[in-house]
């Protein structure tokens, strides 16, 4: 069984795999795979941008997406249309599957697309007709310039799928589409003495976990002011600064939702005793 594999740590974001994919499927028909994928509207390969924090902390996330080629597949239950090849690709039969709108409402995570003039739903079919035209890999991965998308047996990547993650796990449709090193929540802050009109060097951050108190990280800011604490889990913390001559701080910051960032994290000097 075949399976996909993005290494996100990879992937630049150049969107090659997005472009090859319309080279491919618009305006081309490869019956019994696929009709014509429309100009626009459809995105059988699509990388999604994600922009982390904000200025001066910024960073942008890429993020492949395609159909997951699931093996308990909801499309699948109730539509004879639609069928699980022996190498795992899902296929929708574009003549069996005329006026079935369902088929694009099963899908959890909205990657089967309806066309409206040919009354039917599409989606990745992982170029099934170049694979059995030879083809090894389909040409979103042959287009793939850093090797951040593969495309192979099961077995060859099970190393590296131990630590790899499926997009909606919690649909229980078991996806084909792995992800490798997924990024976690950062937190970033710039330290400033607003009074001297500053940043603070070689101040000590700590990262508490609010919960426990347990300290997840440790950490410097450097000659701009800077403390970044990257790959860090969704929660809720609280980040402590400390340095001789300045009062302790300790700031909430929660990451459950997105990442964290302090442009101006105000740090004071201890009073002058008279």
């Amino acid at each position: 069984m075949k399976v996909f594999v993005y290494d996100l740590e990879k992937c630049n974001g150049c969107h090659n795999c997005q472009i090859v994919c319309k080279d491919e499927h618009v305006d081309n028909e490869w019956l019994p795979y696929a009709m014509p994928q429309p100009d626009t509207g459809q995105f059988w390969s699509k990388v999604e941008e994600e922009v982390c924090g904000r200025v001066p902390h910024v960073r942008v996330n890429y993020l492949p997406v395609q159909c997951n080629h699931c093996d308990d597949a909801p499309c699948m239950k109730g539509n004879p249309a639609v069928k699980k090849r022996d190498d795992g690709l899902v296929i929708i039969d574009p003549v069996e599957s005329k006026g079935e709108r369902g088929i694009v409402d099963a899908c959890p995570y909205g990657h089967i697309y309806w066309n409206e003039e040919l009354e039917i739903p599409q989606k990745c079919t992982g170029c099934a007709h170049l694979l059995d035209d030879g083809w090894e890999v389909p040409r979103c991965v042959d287009a793939c310039c850093t090797g951040a998308l593969r495309f192979g047996e099961e077995a060859d990547f099970a190393d590296e799928l131990k630590d790899a993650v499926v997009l909606g796990e919690e649909f229980g449709t078991a996806p084909r589409v792995y992800y490798l090193n997924k990024p976690e929540r950062f937190v970033a802050a710039t330290v400033v003495d607003v009074y001297a009109d500053e940043v603070v060097e070689g101040a000590t951050a700590m990262l508490q976990r609010a919960a426990d108190e347990e300290v997840v990280s440790t950490g410097e800011t450097d000659e701009f002011g800077d403390i970044w604490f990257e790959d860090v889990r969704p929660d809720v913390y609280r980040l402590w600064l400390k340095k001789d001559g300045y009062l302790d701080q300790a700031v909430d910051v929660d990451l459950t939702q997105k990442d964290c960032s302090i442009p101006e994290l105000q740090f004071f000097k201890q009073p002058v005793k008279a």
